[in-house]
């Protein structure tokens, strides 16, 4: 039987468990770099250092300056058992002490329940359906002291142990801005970036350009259709400042190449673009869902992390570079032992 082409199984694949990453490289641009050229279908691997050979002056970096928190927090119910609530987010940004949680196991708890952490406790205000719960703390220093204390690094479901010390540090760019606290999950691909590197880049006349999209764990959701037209991706609030709008219009207007920084980069900056294809400044909550038709007008090139089957994020990339050319790139990368997923190697696709 001809498979449709929006058939969820054409973005599936095995890959063996050894090469989902459980702890990053010991340096971050020691991780590895597929390079795959959309024209030829051609790929080469090198050090991810080697990114500055394909950069050019005047060109930039798009990156996403989002901080990740410890979002899991672990307390008891007035029973003494065990329950866990993940931090989505607050519910509007004027609102700091009332949140969206993930509640597990969420079918015995009630709503007005107090959770339990040391002496201070937070309130399950209501279900609003999806294992997702309205909850709210009694003041900022106590939410602050919550976090501080009780919480933990959200790493992965596919990573396979518990937080550690170091994912505080590993698991966030050198690019991470403490004024845009508030992601659950991290802007993987800017993972490989170092110091040292970005001068490199930037002595080379390559500028950088932040963006802001707090990352939610909607971005580990499946596609559980079987049709990818009719999934929906999760709201996340983003944020481009009329600077970084003005600065990306003037690397457009004289030549230079945008080269997103991961796919939040991309949706932030598909988000923001007027009629014209220019870019705006823009504030707000992103749902949009980029798949195979998307008419890309404000990147040229991609760097990005290695994606789950039957994942969002491999129909984003696949739009950009044709699911045919991504597929037989990820067999390759399969054949070349690359690590996969979040604490793993990087592709620029140019």
């Amino acid at each position: 039987m001809i498979k449709q082409p929006s058939d969820i199984s054409l973005y599936d694949y095995n890959l063996p468990p050894e090469l989902i990453a459980q702890t990053p490289s010991r340096r971050r641009d020691q991780s590895r770099l597929m390079v795959l050229d959309r024209q030829t279908s051609g790929t080469c691997v090198k050090s991810f250092k080697s990114i500055a050979d394909y950069l050019n002056p005047g060109d930039a970096l798009v990156v996403n300056s989002t901080k990740v928190f410890k979002a899991r927090l672990f307390g008891r119910r007035p029973t003494g058992a065990k329950v866990e609530l993940f931090l989505v987010r607050t519910v509007e940004p004027d609102r700091p002490l009332e949140w969206i949680a993930l509640v597990s196991p969420s079918r015995r708890v009630r709503e007005g329940e107090m959770i339990q952490f040391g002496p201070t406790q937070v309130r399950l205000d209501a279900d609003i359906g999806g294992g997702r719960w309205l909850v709210s703390f009694a003041g900022e220093r106590q939410r602050d002291r919550i976090i501080h204390k009780f919480g933990h690094v959200p790493l992965p479901h596919y990573i396979k142990r518990d937080d550690q010390p170091s994912d505080l540090r590993r698991y966030q760019t050198v690019f991470a801005d403490s004024y845009n606290t508030g992601a659950v999950a991290a802007p993987t691909a800017g993972f490989h970036f170092t110091r040292s590197l970005l001068d490199v880049l930037k002595s080379k006349g390559v500028s950088l350009i932040d963006v802001c999209l707090h990352v939610g764990p909607g971005t580990f959701k499946p596609v559980k259709v079987d049709n990818i037209d009719e999934h929906v991706v999760d709201p996340e609030m983003a944020t481009l400042s009329p600077q970084a709008a003005s600065s990306i219009n003037k690397v457009r207007k004289r030549g230079g190449k945008i080269v997103a920084v991961g796919t939040t980069s991309v949706r932030t900056l598909e988000s923001a673009q007027t009629l014209r294809g220019q870019i705006q400044p823009f504030s707000g909550m992103v749902d949009l869902y980029i798949k195979p038709g998307h008419r890309f007008n404000t990147i040229d090139h991609l760097i990005t992390n290695f994606h789950l089957p039957k994942s969002s994020l491999l129909i984003l990339v696949s739009a950009f570079a044709g699911r045919e050319r991504i597929m037989a790139a990820y067999d390759e990368a399969i054949q070349q032992r690359m690590r996969f997923f979040s604490y793993g190697d990087a592709m620029l696709i140019r």
